[in-house]
């Protein structure tokens, strides 16, 4: 990546730089040095950027489904030509691996692929019975906001199936991580979507959320981030009554059994667990092992964890970069502090690296009592709590025992025990024996505080469609 980078807004199938010339730093987390800059949109620009998806929509809703879909595949295609140098971008802004940023870019082509071919079948009309049916239409515009985790992933999620279902979109990207977007935008620019169909905007997270939910043109909210701030949108979606998707936070548990393979479960929740440094909402955060395990399980985990090589991300012998910025670390530091003042112990891990960077360990804490901050707040990082259980329904009732629900993990071979966790354990996705990230097939959401609505899948394409029904079609004397 060049030494000095300028990302620009996109409005109207044009880039440009913000009508009032302000522009926000991009910073190196892995060197904590700015290294570019990315264009802020003011008001006249969001007012823009709302006219031309306005102006697009009835064309765009119009236009065959088969040709959206077109358009979203070749978008996969230019996206999969160029994801070497994209990839790169993206770990010089968020601190992931180049092998993690890959792998992320990886799955949004997928998911451009999955929406953009099941685009005509998802808009064709649903047969319900003699002389009725239901027809899909797109809702209307869209206001995308996505976070800087896992930018172009999430920004896949959420504009693929928006765009195949007929919706043009406003996204408001990530600041901190502009390259995903900017390359996600250009690749549909390139595949030839229309002007005004996709608008990409920075700037002040809540001067944009705002302004652009105070129009009536936006009809839909879709947000990936933390449950406080889907909370401030949603009430701000009320009042036009816009449909909100909200994917909020997470504090996921990991159930291991007395029958569990060790062999597979400690690996599997070590690369899982300490990807992308551990922001991720899924990530598993508690871990509540069978007490006859404990030790073992213990002892192999923190081998695990300390064996993760660190280091500069675009090195190819790094296992795990820095965390994204200096808030982040200020989060770890508090929620140590606080376990450990709370009579928690260390297994590894617990201070920052130091040098240059955000870097954290792989943090393992044990005997952390029940009113730890850390067992109650997202740690959005690489921390883990490891603790002993002694039945089943202990395990489900402790696993349940925070204010989120987004996803779940277990490891066991019985089938009884299968039964009563996925019966017991309150989250919206369950991995039986394995943990990773959802496919572009599967519909994804949360219960609790982990927000509502689906992403993915034929459900998540359904988020962007009225369902009419229509009775009695076939002759007029037959409608009721």
């Amino acid at each position: 990546m060049p030494n000095a980078t300028s990302y620009q807004l996109f409005i109207n199938g044009r880039w440009r730089a913000g009508s009032d010339g302000t522009t926000l730093p991009v910073m190196n987390p892995a060197t904590e040095k700015v290294f570019g800059s990315v264009a802020a949109a003011s008001a006249p620009d969001l007012d823009e950027a709302l006219a031309s998806a306005e102006r697009s929509r009835k064309a765009w809703s119009a236009r065959p489904a088969k040709d959206r879909g077109e358009i979203l595949v070749a978008a996969a295609r230019i996206l999969a030509a160029k994801l070497g140098a994209a990839a790169r971008d993206l770990s010089a802004e968020q601190g992931k691996t180049i092998a993690e940023a890959t792998g992320e870019y990886a799955r949004a082509v997928e998911t451009l692929e999955w929406n953009g071919t099941h685009a005509e079948e998802l808009s064709a009309p649903i047969p319900m019975g003699p002389n009725r049916e239901i027809v899909p239409e797109p809702l209307g515009v869209v206001a995308a906001f996505t976070p800087w985790n896992y930018p172009v992933v999430l920004i896949a999620r959420k504009l693929a199936p928006a765009l195949a279902a007929g919706c043009p979109v406003i996204l408001k990207g990530a600041e901190e991580t502009p390259s995903a977007a900017v390359h996600f935008v250009e690749a549909l620019r390139q595949a030839g979507i229309p002007d005004g169909v996709v608008n990409l905007v920075f700037g002040v997270p809540v001067q944009i959320s705002r302004h652009l939910l105070s129009s009536p043109i936006v009809k839909i909210l879709t947000f990936t981030g933390s449950t406080e701030v889907g909370k401030q949108l949603a009430r701000l979606a009320a009042n036009n009554l816009q449909r909100c998707i909200l994917e909020l936070g997470g504090h996921s548990p990991v159930v291991v059994c007395e029958d569990a393979d060790l062999a597979n479960a400690v690996p599997a929740i070590s690369e899982y667990k300490f990807e992308c440094a551990g922001q991720s909402c899924n990530a598993p955060s508690r871990i509540l092992v069978a007490r006859t395990l404990y030790e073992e399980f213990l002892s192999r985990l923190t081998e695990a964890a300390r064996k993760i090589k660190i280091g500069p991300p675009d090195d190819p012998a790094t296992e795990m970069g820095p965390m994204a910025n200096a808030r982040r670390i200020e989060a770890m530091q508090r929620l140590i502090k606080d376990a450990v003042d709370r009579g928690a112990r260390i297994e590894t891990g617990g201070t920052r690296l130091d040098q240059p960077g955000f870097y954290w360990p792989p943090t393992i804490l044990t005997g952390v009592p029940k009113d730890a901050k850390v067992l109650h707040d997202e740690p959005f990082g690489p921390i883990l709590t490891v603790a002993p259980f002694d039945t089943i329904e202990e395990a489900i009732e402790e696993a349940n025992a925070t204010e989120y629900g987004l996803a779940a993990y277990f490891f066991t071979g019985t089938a009884e025990a299968k039964r009563a966790l996925i019966g017991g354990l309150s989250a919206g996705a369950l991995s039986v024996n394995y943990l990773k990230g959802v496919s572009a097939d599967a519909p994804y959401g949360g219960v609790k505080q982990s927000g509502y609505g689906y992403e993915g899948g034929e459900q998540g394409f359904r988020s962007f469609q009225n369902l009419k029904l229509v009775n009695g079609f076939a002759s007029s004397d037959e409608i009721s």
